[in-house]
């Protein structure tokens, strides 16, 4: 059972809002956090401290607004590129933010999740990744999904494996693989698809990010920088998508 967002009808239509045409999903590639910095001569780490900001005034807004989903693109599977010292700290955030969060996400009742690889994070990080997790796993409110050294090419490979190996030993038939077969291998395989993908910073490129997932989701482009990115944009994104005639490849009957 969900929990009941705190915003009442009228509340969402004097904020030009309203429940029907609200998303379930959203999807967020937080960018410009580097830029953020640098634009004001600062060490490209402030901007990642100052995005830790943004992303918990988001998360406390959506689970206000009663979304089923918030799904942030934290750490890509090619962010391993960057140097050294910039990686430590942003594990170092990592595991700042499920602890210092922990408690202020089981009072709003959210669910935390994880997608992505995590042979690859330190196990000290990941023991409190899988903490905030273990906690949260009952919550009935919003779930909140941190993609961590996530790519959708690596995902969609390691379903492909998952599935050869079910035809391989017998337990699928070729002739039995679908769309939802595949759904049903990915990391997502628990979760909604998207309706809505927001990405900050002004880049019109997804980034390997939730591919499959992503095909009929409504995309959102934003020259706002990360840092910045708050409840004004937030809810010009929603307002924007409430426009939009979803028809999912159909026609709408007018």
């Amino acid at each position: 059972m969900a929990v009941e967002s705190p915003y009442t009808p009228d509340d969402l239509e004097s904020l030009g809002l309203s429940t029907e045409k609200l998303p379930s999903h959203i999807a967020i590639i937080m960018d410009g956090n580097g830029r953020w910095a640098q634009s004001r001569n600062l060490p490209r780490i402030e901007g990642h401290r100052r995005g830790v900001h943004s992303v918990r005034a988001i998360v406390e807004e959506c689970a206000r607004l009663g979304m089923d989903q918030l799904t942030l693109y934290c750490f890509s599977s090619e962010n391993w590129k960057r140097p050294r010292p910039e990686l430590d700290l942003l594990m170092n955030l990592l595991q700042r933010y499920v602890v210092a969060e922990r408690d202020e996400i089981m009072r709003q009742d959210i669910q935390f999740q994880t997608i992505g690889r995590t042979d690859r994070i330190g196990r000290n990080i990941l023991a409190e990744v899988n903490k905030t997790i273990e906690l949260s796993q009952d919550n009935p409110g919003m779930k909140l999904c941190l993609a961590l050294d996530y790519g959708a090419r690596d995902e969609v490979v390691h379903a492909v494996r998952s599935i050869a190996e079910k035809v391989r030993t017998g337990e699928l038939k070729t002739d039995e693989i679908d769309e939802s077969t595949v759904s049903e291998h990915l990391y997502t395989a628990e979760m909604s698809d998207p309706d809505l993908v927001i990405r900050t910073a002004g880049e019109m490129r997804i980034s390997n990010f939730l591919l499959w997932q992503i095909s009929y989701a409504e995309l959102w482009v934003t020259e706002t920088l990360w840092p910045d990115f708050r409840q004004p944009e937030l809810f010009a994104a929603l307002k924007d998508f409430a426009a939009r005639d979803r028809r999912f490849g159909g026609l709408n009957q007018k």
